[in-house]
């Protein structure tokens, strides 16, 4: 296995540290914006910044299309929505990384690819943590929330399984296609299920408007792109497991940034869930690297 550079693994810190930061300034977004209105918006600014990198290929723009609308538009829609109704951002981050064991079992729908006891434990594990977590009394105040969460972790998934039908497409230009595609249908959302966007454009403060930046120009363009940057140059099973880091970094920002408590009950189900994803994610590179 390839070492990673110090350099490259300071950055690789450096992009779950923002992840984890981009949970706070979310939610900091929902609560100046209505949730649509702030997924439309992030969209919109990617979707300018990125026109350079966009590629017209024939014959994959049906799989762009679906993987956009799912792991795009849809995914984000849910995600923001299930923030802002959510009172536990600790939750919030765990319950999200659900995306990884939620994608082997679409593996195992879409691709018919053989899951071994191990990646079954992972899932397990994953699954069973949320639960315990769900069933915290703090958490338990605001389940639509934490339901939407692990929603959008589910539908993103489905996604995931149109964006391994493209090939050839660098994750920038991913990127650009994805905001284009998803900022008129996640606006079209907004203005079926929201109301009051332009009071809200109009009373926004800077940390409002701070958010969308953040969100946009650091957690996705720097961050997402770094990090396929890094899974490019390293063997996956370097770099994805340390993705673990980025939920962590969430539930501490949570605790030290909004005081929220952790309870014992949280504290368990998240060493769970946290531990199922690692074996998930470990497990899903060796196959992908080895065959095995």
């Amino acid at each position: 296995m390839l070492v990673i550079a110090p350099r490259d693994l300071a950055f690789l810190v450096l992009i779950n540290l923002i992840w984890g930061f981009n949970l706070i300034s979310s939610k900091v977004g929902v609560g100046e914006f209505q949730p649509m209105l702030f997924t439309a918006m992030r969209f919109a600014l990617l979707a300018l910044l990125l026109v350079p990198f966009l590629r017209w290929r024939r014959g994959q723009m049906g799989p762009m299309v679906v993987a956009a609308v799912m792991s795009g538009a849809l995914h984000f829609a849910l995600l923001f929505a299930g923030l802002g109704m959510s009172d536990s951002m600790s939750s919030v981050a765990i319950a999200g990384q659900l995306g990884v064991p939620f994608t082997t079992l679409m593996s195992i729908v879409f691709l018919n690819e053989v899951v071994r006891w191990r990646r079954w434990l992972g899932i397990v594990l994953a699954f069973a943590g949320v639960m315990v977590i769900g069933l915290d009394p703090v958490v338990f105040r605001s389940w639509p929330g934490l339901a939407l969460v692990v929603l959008s972790a589910f539908i993103g998934s489905i996604g995931l399984m149109a964006v391994k039908k493209l090939s050839g497409w660098s994750a920038i230009e991913i990127q650009a296609w994805f905001s284009l595609i998803s900022a008129p249908l996640v606006i079209v959302f907004s203005l079926l299920f929201e109301t009051g966007q332009q009071e809200a454009l109009a009373a926004a403060s800077w940390e409002g408007w701070a958010a969308l930046a953040f969100t946009t120009l650091l957690a996705s363009l720097v961050a997402h792109t770094g990090y396929y940057y890094l899974v490019q140059r390293y063997p996956v099973t370097s770099v994805s497991p340390m993705t673990v880091l980025s939920p962590v970094f969430g539930v501490l920002f949570a605790i030290t940034l909004l005081d929220e408590a952790l309870t014992t009950r949280m504290m368990m189900g998240a060493v769970m869930a946290l531990t199922g994803v690692f074996i998930v994610a470990l497990r899903e590179r060796k196959i992908i690297e080895t065959g095995t």
